[in-house]
């Protein structure tokens, strides 16, 4: 039994495979932020399906971060919103027809709760996991300047889903 964890971006998708006993197998971060050479979203989205075929695990399950469905003032616009949600389901397609298998949706709020993950008022959730990643024996590489180096936040944010679909999978046994 493997969990697949994914935080799709149209930037760097985010994904974490899990074994049955929840220790982690695979936690990457994919970019796709080059123009040239992903000019489109289908580029994007013809990239990651490649990852994931093969990610060399049979996959058995797969959750993925629920896209945002409103916007926050100073945050995504509504063109960056529905791309985001476009490229959400090609991803969620390329799940269901490389896998057969019809992936759950977790809000990042739910999956946080599911971990057991707290985040302050005041704070940003991102940080919060990526800190939460960190405490959990994972690893990051940091940019000259001390900061994380991108591709840290989506390896979190898909590993605290894919922990989350972890949860969800044994509530259900």
């Amino acid at each position: 039994m493997t969990i697949l964890g994914l935080d799709v971006s149209t930037s760097i998708t985010g994904a974490t495979l899990l074994a049955a006993n929840g220790d982690t197998i695979i936690c990457e971060a994919w970019d796709t932020r080059n123009k040239k050479k992903f000019p489109t979203i289908f580029h994007k989205a013809h990239f990651v399906r490649d990852r994931l075929v093969n990610l060399g695990w049979p996959v058995k399950k797969i959750f993925i971060e629920q896209s945002l469905q409103s916007f926050r003032s100073g945050f995504s616009s509504a063109q960056t919103l529905s791309t985001l949600s476009r490229f959400n389901g090609m991803i969620s397609w390329v799940c269901y027809s490389e896998f057969n298998i019809i992936p759950e949706y977790v809000a990042a709020p739910s999956a946080r709760k599911l971990c057991e993950l707290k985040v302050p008022r005041g704070t940003k959730a991102k940080e919060v996991a990526l800190q939460y990643f960190l405490d959990n024996g994972n690893e990051i590489e940091y940019t000259s300047h001390g900061n994380p180096k991108p591709g840290s936040y989506d390896r979190a944010d898909s590993w605290v889903v894919a922990k989350a679909g972890y949860q969800i999978w044994k509530r259900n046994l």
